[in-house]
């Protein structure tokens, strides 16, 4: 009779393949190239459209409509406050502050063909860039002789939104000399045209003066893309 004795199995490892062990190791060694990539993308993301945009700017851009005055930006805006710039009086801090000019209409529409803004709302006096275009107080109302100043606030241009009053005035930069814009006031349609761009610091409150030589219109957002460092002005005269 043969005798039989039971032994205890050991149990089981699992143990990880070489070719296992070798993809994971793989993959972790892909992840800092992933991660830096990733930073890349993002960061080009925001620095190109103000490349382009210095690019664009100081190949299209005119001469200032008048001799600048003398830069003080960075003392006006360097103060330890917060700064809302969603109130178009931050635009222009030193700019002095204007009578409204009577008149029963406290909003009307504004459109742009190439940059695909339709009808876009002016609120005369307002104070919310997000809510609305703001005409600012005291300056010419459309058709009148004199300068027709609108504010809109604006983003990096990849966020462009025409329907979305904190992105439509994005891309504004890419407005060129006899490019339309059209404004209806009262019931009354306006054709202004592009005459010139420029770009000036937030000292530089000539650009909201009043000249009643002809009928201007003056609209203004913030630059570089993303920005709040200067101001692009884009004139226009009505056809």
């Amino acid at each position: 009779m043969t005798p039989y004795r039971y032994v205890k199995a050991r149990p089981k490892r699992h143990v990880k393949s070489r070719f296992a062990l070798g993809e994971k190791r793989k993959r972790l060694s892909l992840l800092p190239g992933v991660l830096l990539l990733g930073g890349i993308i993002l960061l080009a993301n925001v620095t190109l459209p103000i490349i382009f945009y210095q690019l664009r700017s100081k190949a299209n851009f005119s001469q200032p409509l008048l001799s600048p005055m003398s830069r003080t930006s960075a003392q006006v805006l360097g103060e330890e406050r917060v700064i809302d710039y969603s109130e178009p009086a931050s635009w222009f801090p030193t700019a002095p502050k204007l009578p409204l000019r009577p008149s029963k209409i406290t909003h009307y529409t504004l459109s742009i063909p190439k940059l695909k803004i339709k009808e876009a709302v002016v609120e005369i006096g307002g104070k919310d860039l997000m809510e609305s275009l703001i005409h600012y107080s005291g300056t010419a109302l459309p058709g009148q002789y004199g300068n027709v100043v609108i504010f809109g606030h604006s983003v990096l241009p990849q966020f462009f939104n025409p329907e979305n009053y904190k992105t439509i005035f994005s891309t504004l930069p890419t407005l060129e000399k006899g490019d339309e814009v059209l404004v209806n006031f009262d019931g009354i349609e306006y054709r202004y045209q592009v005459i010139r761009m420029l770009e000036v610091d937030p000292s530089d409150t000539l650009v909201l003066a009043q000249y009643y030589d002809s009928q201007y219109l003056t609209l203004i957002t913030c630059v570089p893309p993303g920005t709040y460092l200067k101001r692009l002005i884009v004139r226009a005269g009505l056809r």
